[in-house]
């Protein structure tokens, strides 16, 4: 009589591709995933959109313009210029509404002055007097090669989408993480594949899933950049965007880790929010920095090399022009150090602390060889 042989256990290979799979497969069939996926991709659609529509509709101030005042007035910001043949043309366009003022020459200017005068209804458009304005000659020692309000602009939407992506897959982790605990599901998972194989399916699981939802908002942001005539921002933002992801791919991991491992030590749901509160602290003290000293760049430069906010200082500098060629480089190498050596204590954690239920497992115990 013979006994039937037992199967061989999968390989470490294997059991993460399995794990990864369960999590990525369980997320993508969420509705809730779905619609919070859709509804982040109209909002960058429709803020993209939006934003031009709103600049070529009210964005620019229409001025009629008699003889030498269209000369003077070429080339001025937030104007649209009509030129008009007289001044008696360039009232009646004023009174129709068809501009908001016109700008006409003077007989006998007074030294000093543009030589125009301003011709409005009720009153004069702010941009149209700024423009006219006799300012005196600016020489910067420093010039910054980009707008501070773009470079602002791009700082916060960097690390609201790193800062939103590490938030919600990682808490997503620790949820899963805690709810296997619970229900005691991780003690049959555990007699099929090891604790590191669970971990590291885990974190890879959610890092495909936040790495594909990233690049689905460039894919879209990019696409209505195109769509609304705005490539050359979107040539300027090109470098560091495919920074960011690359930095991105690097920190989540990281940060995943972490979620994953703060979450083995308790074994309650309504635990879940203590546990993990230093790892988002971490997640959200950077973004702040960054965020209110972009302008800022000893504080920005500060900022690109420690691993917990470099997926975000360091895009930013490179879209500000600030950093070396070689500087990228080293700080994804001090990310990618940082995270081998977090996973590695995340691993040890998580594997001392997944059985253990009851209360909170001390921090010194669960980092214990």
């Amino acid at each position: 009589m013979t006994t039937a042989s037992r199967p061989a256990a999968p390989s470490l290979r294997a059991s993460v591709a399995l794990i990864a799979g369960r999590e990525i497969t369980s997320r993508v069939r969420s509705k809730s995933f779905l619609i919070s996926t859709g509804i982040l991709l109209a909002l960058i659609i429709a803020s993209i959109v939006g934003t031009h529509l709103f600049t070529s509709t009210f964005g620019d101030t229409r001025v009629a313009a008699v003889g030498v005042a269209a000369e003077l007035l070429d080339g001025a910001p937030g104007l649209e210029i009509e030129e008009a043949a007289s001044l008696a043309e360039a009232e009646r366009l004023v009174r129709d509404g068809d501009v908001e003022a016109a700008v006409v020459p003077l007989d006998d200017p007074a030294p000093g002055t543009p030589g125009v005068e301003i011709v409005g209804l009720s009153d004069a458009p702010s941009a149209l007097v700024q423009s006219l304005a006799i300012a005196p000659e600016v020489r910067l020692l420093d010039p910054s090669p980009v707008d501070q309000g773009i470079g602002f602009i791009v700082a916060f939407a960097f690390g609201i989408i790193f800062f939103t992506a590490a938030i919600t897959f990682g808490g997503t982790v620790a949820q899963s993480v805690v709810e296997e605990k619970q229900t005691r599901i991780v003690e049959i998972l555990l007699t099929a594949v090891p604790a590191k194989a669970l971990l590291a399916g885990k974190v890879i699981g959610s890092s495909v899933l936040a790495l594909g939802q990233i690049l689905l908002i460039a894919v879209a942001a990019g696409l209505s950049l195109m769509l609304t005539g705005q490539d050359v921002l979107l040539t300027d933002l090109g470098p560091a965007a495919v920074w960011f992801l690359g930095f991105f791919a690097v920190g989540f991991v990281l940060l995943a880790a972490m979620f994953a491992a703060s979450a083995a030590l308790v074994s309650r749901m309504e635990d879940v929010g203590t546990v993990i509160q230093p790892v988002t602290w971490l997640v959200m003290l950077p973004y702040f920095l960054i965020i209110f000293f972009n302008d800022n760049e000893t504080v920005l430069t500060v900022m690109s090399y420690v691993p917990f906010s470099s997926p975000v200082g360091m895009p930013v500098r490179i879209f500000l022009e600030q950093a070396a060629w070689w500087e990228p480089l080293v700080a994804l190498a001090l990310l990618a150090a940082t995270a081998v050596v977090i996973v590695q204590l995340g691993a040890r954690m998580y594997r001392n602390s997944l059985l253990r239920t009851g209360a909170r497992v001390p921090l010194a115990e669960a980092l214990r060889g």
